[in-house]
């Protein structure tokens, strides 16, 4: 029966094994691929095929107006999204800012 420290040796083996055939294959890949291109005349460029879609510029967005104001506590709220607490129960109408 092996032991813990024996199977982990293996493990260490056979990745190392697989790192060398998967850069193997890799290479071979490369290759045709280069080959490929190359008797087609080919570029990367070729390759995107207009699927890639340009990166839009995003646009600087301008802070909101507050609408209500509290008097008492000088918080405010432009009126989107959650009312806030200081408003609830009130008239939205009391606390506009003119």
């Amino acid at each position: 029966m092996s032991t813990y420290q024996e199977y982990m040796a293996k493990i260490a083996e056979l990745q190392q094994l697989a790192e060398i055939s998967r850069g193997k294959e890799i290479a071979g890949a490369k290759e045709q691929i280069a080959s490929i291109m190359k008797e087609y005349g080919l570029t990367v460029d070729d390759l995107r095929d207009g699927r890639s879609k340009p990166v839009k510029a995003l646009k600087a967005h301008k802070p909101v107006v507050a609408k209500y104001r509290d008097d008492a506590t000088g918080d405010t709220w432009s009126g989107r999204g959650r009312a806030p607490r200081w408003l609830a129960g009130k008239d939205k109408n009391d606390f506009l800012i003119k």
